[in-house]
């Protein structure tokens, strides 16, 4: 079964059962062994042991982005048993009028914190969900604005754990340098720059629509905290500590320094010789570096708090517990996700050979290269729930069809296959930045997947009309231009047809 059409099954009854059911767990676990029977030829015991054996290999594969998940959430435990955030609350509840501008806070927040988007995602969510709470914005709408400042601005930023995750994906022998190139698609990948646009219009206007608005409807008239996350948050009302905003910013500060250290350290800059910054980010394990970093900034937030009685020893430690527990669900979600792309990788169904073959033997039409990579990014991204994985698959196929004479056209194909693995991975529902933005803001998932949907699909098609220009023109720019016209055309639209539903 392996290599053929079959191998998009997997993904597709996952996604349809998830959308149907709004099970994502059970989804997950029908979707990955509906892959291991495929792939077994439907012997029910070696199905089984394939599901588990995929299951293990992901998790150990992943385990340091599992361990920093872990210290991540004891860490915003901590810093929220201290009090700091109650001070951050008070102190936005003196500066912030009124939805719009808590709103605002929380997409400049997004935008600071770029080094990693698993991160971004739970502490903006962490910080900002009191101050949005305070003013009944739906917690639908504060997903929206951390999964939109989440993967867009980490695949733009040089410094991040994206940017290191792209240069790893060229093939090996490749004589392109990885951050080189990556460098060259940030001014053309369409799809994060547009969503940062139309994120900032939303936000400014309230013009939300589709089920959105009816979201942000129901909020308004009746909001209320979703039932599994009470016991989260009656423990985040729990706050026995006499923190300030240095007590939240400080560790927050130290988290990002030290993650960029971790990179440039796992890089070689410091080890190796005539090794340049640009090299050792490029050459730095991301999830080595990030398990660094945290337990870097989790030593500081203990010696910054518990000299200073901040927290007790006991109240401290015991935010172990709450913090593992309160990113219990995620992990599960992401070990499930995990297990479906192993399912469909290159050692079982082949899900990217069979896409590759298809791109491949299509590709004789260069100019038509850009959407085509765009589109099938957002395809490949939506059914694996991963954007790492879909430019891992298409990066190397880009190089191999276009190699490096014509250097300008593999730009805008790789920053087309950028462009659409975020845009398919802000689609699906077993995304794991998709997951992780519905726990920072602590609403149902696939609330958060259905009331996004129609801003990725308005956005998404404003980059695929900006990609087709670009392979008709060969020039990155020219795209660039007609997406962002593309948009304000839509936002025209909205501003006529679309009352806020929101101030």
């Amino acid at each position: 079964m392996a290599h053929t059409a079959w191998s998009i099954l997997p993904p597709v009854i996952t996604i349809v059962l998830a959308l149907w059911t709004k099970e994502v767990y059970m989804s997950l676990l029908i979707g990955i062994f509906a892959g291991a029977m495929l792939f077994t030829g439907g012997n029910i015991l070696e199905s089984i042991l394939t599901m588990f054996q995929v299951l293990g290999d992901k998790v150990g594969g992943n385990v340091n982005i599992l361990v920093f998940l872990v210290i991540l959430g004891i860490l915003v435990a901590a810093i929220t048993r201290s009090g700091a955030t109650r001070a951050y609350g008070e102190w936005a509840a003196r500066q912030i009028r009124g939805p719009r501008q808590s709103l605002i806070v929380t997409a400049l927040l997004g935008l600071v914190i770029f080094i990693d988007d698993y991160f971004n995602c739970l502490t903006v969510g962490t910080v900002m969900r009191p101050v949005t709470d305070k003013f009944k914005v739906a917690r639908t709408k504060l997903a929206y604005i951390i999964d939109a400042t989440a993967a867009p601005i980490c695949i733009i930023a040089p410094v991040s754990s994206w940017a290191a995750a792209v240069g790893s994906s060229l093939p090996e022998g490749s004589e392109i340098d990885g951050f080189s190139l990556f460098l060259q698609t940030i001014p053309f990948n369409l799809y994060a720059l547009l969503t940062l646009a139309f994120m900032a219009f939303i936000i400014w206007t309230g013009r939300d629509f589709g089920p959105m608005a009816h979201s942000i409807a129901r909020s308004n008239e009746n909001f209320e905290v979703p039932e599994e996350y009470q016991d989260t948050e009656q423990a985040a009302m729990d706050k026995e500590g006499n923190g300030k905003l240095i007590d939240l910013f400080l560790p927050l500060i130290v988290l990002i320094g030290a993650c960029v250290f971790g990179m440039l350290y796992t890089g070689g800059l410091f080890t190796e010789e005539g090794k340049t910054v640009a090299d050792a980010f490029a050459d730095c394990d991301s999830s080595k570096s990030l398990v660094l970093g945290s337990f870097i900034a989790f030593v500081f937030t203990g010696l910054l708090y518990l000299p200073r009685h901040i927290v007790s020893f006991s109240t401290f430690c015991d935010s172990f517990g709450w913090g593992f527990k309160a990113m219990t669900p995620a992990i599960f979600i992401l070990c499930l996700a995990w297990t479906l792309s192993g399912i469909c990788s290159d050692k079982y169904l082949d899900l990217g050979g069979f896409v590759g073959g298809i791109v491949s033997a299509h590709a004789s039409i260069v100019m038509f290269l850009p959407p085509i990579f765009f589109l099938v990014a957002i395809g490949l991204a939506f059914a694996t729930g991963t954007s790492w994985g879909t430019f891992g698959i298409l990066i190397p196929i880009a190089i191999a069809i276009l190699g490096t004479e014509n250097a300008s056209m593999l730009v805008l194909c790789v920053a087309a296959i950028l462009s659409g693995a975020v845009g398919g991975d802000h689609a699906s529902p077993i995304s794991d930045t998709t997951i992780l933005a519905s726990a920072g803001a602590q609403c149902h998932h696939i609330d958060h997947v259905s009331t996004q949907l129609p801003y990725v699909i308005t956005v998404g098609t404003c980059s695929l009309i900006g990609y087709m220009v670009d392979g008709f023109t060969g020039n990155g720019w020219a795209g660039l231009g007609v997406g962002f016209i593309c948009l304000a055309a839509a936002m025209a639209f909205l501003l006529a047809k679309v009352k806020p539903v929101q101030e």
